[in-house]
């Protein structure tokens, strides 16, 4: 694409167009876009357009679009094209900054995002000078720019605070901290002494403080890892200016907004984390400052109001607390009975109370709220935070905290029974205060593991909770009845069985709450507790248990997808999944009836995929239905069929890029569990299957591969005979698995699975092109995943056509091939073969290639005889060998980037894994033992000298353990 006018105001149209609601213009214009990413010019042409254009909407299209395009292009995987030039790159390189500077803030942002971007890719090393281009911007005196540098360098650095060490990151972090540290700091000091100058000028002010608020961002992230020699040097400048900031109250800088936290909330929240790290990792060092922190923090807890604002700062202030008190260092700090009445009264107990911002989060923002609540998102809440702080007290002051509580607890019980309809706040505290005190240890998976044994749960739980759950009325006082249900979710590891039975049909009639928070906690308590282990490995609850309530479970869960605001609820689609798993057989007179609301609803996301996750445990719960029905019938996977094809067809043709791979799993289910022919339905789709188009998507590859293996497994004749043309596009498609390091492995799962099913006469004009591109591999880039795949192949097929046969294949390629193959490949690699299938079938290969195979024994081979007995007794004998060259590295499918649907597979989809040899060999040593006898009656006297002779003595035994065990010997 040429740099010119016309360029420009095509691509300007199209970005008008994909601002269009109507998604018949709009989505036109999404693929031409898409369509010309690949050229060169194009980011240029973006950049172009966001600096040049007249338009504000373009402007801000034109960066949004190249931030994304960047975000999808800009990194280089092996075996894939290379989207975006050489020259591009350095044309964006050389000009980004300026640009992202001189934009207007909204600009300014998606280009520093888009720095960051290619920064996490190419510095230090591919863009050496980054660094120094930005921190000379420190001079310009104009915050604008010097906000947009420090804006670029807090997502560039960020990354260094979840980073695993490694030296390329101390390396980078020794490189930043060189160029970035004194500038840094410089400018911190700068800012402050402009703050004292510009007090009283609120527009200069804003500025500044956010400045403040970036630069403590960047102290916190270059920190993180170790404590740097240059911070530590100037430990007084930070934290004595840091302590100023937290103690500072500029009247200018409040805010009236309740909700949005001000400059100066922001700040000093920061300035509480950045203090909390530095208790917690660096205590020796910052003991001269803690005493003052902990004053200051303290008074600004005592001093700030309940409003919403305050949150993010209230909750890292308690968190600093949280992680001063549960430090030894820190202890004699709180002893003192005063001070922990003083914390409970003026710290904890305030920060429990449900505010009425809580009460509207729970009746119109569930989602958010549950967030929150339930999955303790980033988002920090004062509840959560004195929750932790509670936690980290108990760690050296159980006892006297637990009595303080205790007397709260009671008090507010006493008060919510005077009047539950006007104090039922005073519960819902209490309730959450005593699942602090008695939460010592949690994992997702089980809840609480480990108690507060001074708090009784059971008792708790049996006056408290429970007749909450049983009141007639489900939608009488939700937020209560909410905490009951959270309650038995997470001490569900605590309560004894019995209490969990009589939870579980209070919690089947919740399902149809009218409170979107009450119907999903239950549908997520039901799940949590469906997946409770009981003794001998079975689940805790078992079908028969759920027998009475089985009926009433299904319909609560399938009516509150109906229910307002859970149209896509993945909690309760989750429990679907779960309630299936888990009644397994007893589920199969409802599917007929199920099965066609289960359809409906994929049909209507289909639409417009918008929650993944719920969209997983759709599939998964049509993968179950399937399973279980056709376990007990296998004819039944017809009506299935008649069920899902049209919905599944319209997803293909439509290609709704997030469902196309799951549609590939439940085909191959599907397709699977036939037990005669091929059907017609599916021969008729499987041309579109090998469309080149359909093989660029990762998340396409591993499903259809599958697919394809279960049309062999099932079809290989008819293929052959129907379809014999399209065996040229099946091999063009392992052809271009096999080039990629990443997916060469599925491409032997396929040639596996043609070498297996195919009839020899259909393949064998191919098989010769088959080996030598798998050599080409070879010498192109052999890695141990390719060479381990490659030789579970070589067997299988040894194992399917002969030894004679491989042995000829080789050398009609080359001469002497199958030697070198042996002694180079075979002989020294064997032992990396893992799986036991896969060493099943090695196995096997190798005793025919030992004893079926002349060219073995007359020929110059027969060097390789005994080395190659001596492999195979070192791979049944020896720990195999996982070791991977230091240079060799494989890109997991999971990582590969972009916007693209990664595979996710789907777990009752499962294939069981197939053992192409079956019932006919069980003990590969067996077969070894009796096949060497029959080759040495042949050859008498031959093998038991040459084995004394040239195998060594350890494995010469195992060898006569084999020949015992098969009652044959060697003659």
């Amino acid at each position: 694409m040429e740099l010119n006018d016309g360029n420009l105001q095509t691509l300007t149209e199209f970005m008008r167009k994909t601002l269009d609601p109507d998604p018949s213009v709009r989505r036109p214009a999404e693929k031409f876009l898409e369509s010309v990413e690949g050229n060169q010019n194009y980011p240029i042409l973006l950049l172009t357009l966001l600096e040049k254009s007249q338009d504000n909407v373009i402007r801000v299209c034109a960066a949004v679009t190249f931030k994304n395009y960047i975000k999808r292009n800009w990194r280089i995987i092996e075996d894939e094209p290379n989207k975006i030039s050489d020259p591009d790159r350095t044309t964006i390189k050389a000009n980004i900054v300026n640009l992202m500077l001189s934009s207007p803030e909204q600009i300014q942002k998606q280009l520093s995002d888009a720095i960051s971007i290619i920064g996490r890719e190419d510095f230090p090393l591919k863009w050496p000078d980054l660094l120094t281009e930005m921190v000379t911007r420190f001079q310009s005196g104009d915050f604008h720019i010097i906000n947009g540098v420090l804006r670029t360098a807090h997502s560039l650095f960020k990354r260094y605070r979840h980073e695993f060490k490694s030296n390329e990151l101390w390396l980078e972090i020794k490189l930043v901290l060189d160029t970035f540290a004194n500038p840094l700091t410089e400018l911190f000091k700068a800012t402050i002494e402009l703050c004292q100058t510009h007090a009283t000028d609120i527009n200069a002010l804003k500025i500044l403080f956010s400045s403040l608020t970036l630069i403590s961002k960047l102290f916190y992230s270059l920190n993180f890892q170790d404590l740097p020699e240059f911070f530590e040097d100037n430990m007084e400048t930070w934290m004595s200016n840091f302590h100023n900031l937290l103690t500072l109250d500029n009247k200018l800088l409040q805010t009236d907004d309740e909700e949005e936290a001000g400059l100066l909330e922001l700040l000093k929240s920061q300035i509480c984390d950045n203090a909390a790290l530095y208790a917690q990792k660096y205590d020796e060092e910052f003991q001269p400052y803690l005493p003052r922190f902990v004053t200051a923090i303290w008074n600004l807890l005592v001093s700030t109001g309940q409003e919403v604002k305050y949150d993010l700062l209230v909750s890292n202030a308690i968190q600093f607390l949280a992680s001063v008190c549960e430090r030894p260092h820190y202890k004699h700090l709180f002893e003192d009975q005063n001070i922990l009445t003083s914390i409970c009264e003026k710290v904890i107990v305030p920060n429990m109370e449900f505010r009425s911002a809580d009460e509207e989060a729970f009746e119109d923002n569930s989602e958010e709220y549950i967030r929150r609540d339930l999955e303790g998102s980033d988002i920090d809440t004062r509840r959560r935070a004195a929750c932790d702080l509670v936690r980290g007290l108990c760690k050296f002051f159980e006892g006297p905290v637990t009595a303080i509580f205790s007397g709260y607890v009671n008090s507010m019980l006493g008060e919510y029974a005077k009047n539950p309809g006007v104090n039922w706040k005073h519960k819902d505290a209490a309730i959450y205060l005593v699942t602090s005190l008695a939460s010592k240890a949690q994992t997702a998976k089980h809840g609480i593991t480990q108690a507060n044994e001074l708090v009784n749960l059971t008792e708790f739980f049996v006056n408290h909770i429970l007749t909450d759950l049983k009141s007639q009325n489900v939608n009488e006082f939700p937020v209560l009845k909410a905490d009951a249900i959270k309650y038995v979710m997470i001490f569900r590891s605590q309560l004894p069985k019995e209490q969990l039975l009589q939870a579980v049909p209070l919690l089947v009639a919740h399902l149809q709450a009218e409170s979107t928070v009450e119907h999903t906690y239950a549908a997520h308590a039901l799940e949590r507790l469906f997946t409770m282990r009981g003794p001998n490995n079975s689940t805790l609850i078992t079908p028969a248990e759920m027998a009475p309530f089985t009926e009433q479970l299904l319909n609560n869960l399938f009516k509150a997808l109906a229910l307002p605001g859970s149209s896509e609820n993945e909690y309760i689609m989750k429990a679907i999944m779960r309630s299936f798993s888990l009644l397994q057989e007893a589920i199969v007179s409802y599917i007929p009836t199920l099965i066609g609301q289960l359809t409906h609803k994929l049909l209507l996301v289909s639409k417009n995929p918008s929650k993944p996750h719920f969209n997983h445990y759709l599939f998964e719960s049509l993968c179950l239905s399937i399973r279980i029905t056709c376990k007990a019938n296998t004819t039944t996977v017809g009506s299935f069929e008649e069920a899902l094809f049209p919905v599944f067809t319209e997803i293909l043709q439509n290609d709704v890029q997030e469902f196309v791979p799951y549609v590939f799993q439940v085909m191959s289910l599907l397709l699977e569990i036939h037990t005669s022919s091929i059907p017609n339905s599916y021969m008729a789709l499987f041309p579109h299957l090998l469309q080149p188009v359909l093989w660029e998507r990762t998340g396409n590859i591993p499903p259809l591969v599958r697919l394809l293996q279960a049309y062999l497994e099932k079809g290989g004749a008819t293929i052959a005979s129907s379809a014999a043309d399209k065996i040229p596009g099946l091999l063009g498609v392992f052809q271009k698995l096999i080039a990629s390091k990443a997916n060469d492995h599925q491409g032997f799962y396929l040639m596996n699975s043609i070498i297996e099913h195919m009839p020899t006469e259909s393949i064998v004009q191919y098989r010769k092109q088959i080996f030598i591109l798998l050599f080409q591999r070879l010498q192109s880039s052999k890695t141990t995943k390719f060479i381990k795949s490659f030789m579970v192949f070589i067997n299988l097929y040894g194992v399917k056509y002969g030894a004679i046969a491989l042995q000829e294949i080789f050398d009609s390629i080359q001469p002497k091939m199958f030697g070198m193959v042996l002694e180079k490949i075979v002989i020294p690699e064997v032992q990396k073969v893992s799986g036991p299938v896969e060493k099943k079938i090695c196995a096997v290969g190798i005793i025919k290639i030992l004893t079926e195979c002349p060219a073995m024994i007359d020929t110059e081979y027969t060097k390789l005889w005994t080395p190659l007995l001596q492999a195979l007794i070192g791979l049944f004998e020896l720990p195999e060998d996982d070791s991977i060259p230091d240079d060799e590295h494989f890109i997991d499918i999971e990582d590969t980037p972009g916007y693209q649907t990664a595979f996710s597979q789907l777990a009752f989809a499962g294939k069981k894994e197939h053992d192409p040899i079956g019932e006919v060999v069980s003990n590969p040593k067996i077969l070894l033992a009796q096949s060497l006898h029959k080759l040495s009656t042949a050859c008498p006297g031959r093998f038991p000298s040459m084995l004394s002779t040239s195998l060594n003595a350890e494995a010469l035994q195992y060898l006569q353990g084999y020949l015992q065990a098969a009652s044959v010997q060697l003659v």
